[in-house]
């Protein structure tokens, strides 16, 4: 609640410094003159974000971001249906599919079951 409210206050900072260039369409998330983001205004602020924060925006894209957020879920045992609705897929297919070296817990669960099917006695 904190970080929307705080979201807000700088959401009406921008309406003020944007003046009669502001379009009020309600939204939450929006450009500096209010109307709903692209993946041009995204792509500007992340770039921003990653100059503040001395990293170099050639090496960062909000697509590897997205594959890192997968990674982490699933590192930390998230189960890979939990992942794929976090990301919007309808179903676990092109989770599996375009995430498939993100998701290593669902492997190693698999290798270790096999290790318990076939011991190496």
């Amino acid at each position: 609640m904190d970080a929307l409210k705080l979201h807000r206050a700088r959401q009406n900072v921008a309406k003020k410094a944007a003046g009669t260039n502001w379009q009020d369409n309600d939204l939450v998330f929006a450009s500096k003159v209010g109307t709903e983001l692209d993946s041009h205004n995204v792509r500007r602020s992340f770039r921003a974000v990653l100059k503040k924060a001395g990293l170099n925006a050639q090496d960062w894209t909000p697509r590897e971001m997205r594959h890192s957020f997968v990674s982490l879920l699933s590192d930390a045992g998230m189960p890979i249906e939990a992942i794929s609705r976090l990301v919007g897929h309808r179903n676990t297919t092109v989770t599996e599919t375009v995430y498939r070296k993100q998701l290593r817990p669902v492997l190693l669960e698999g290798a270790e079951a096999m290790d318990l099917i076939f011991p190496d006695d």
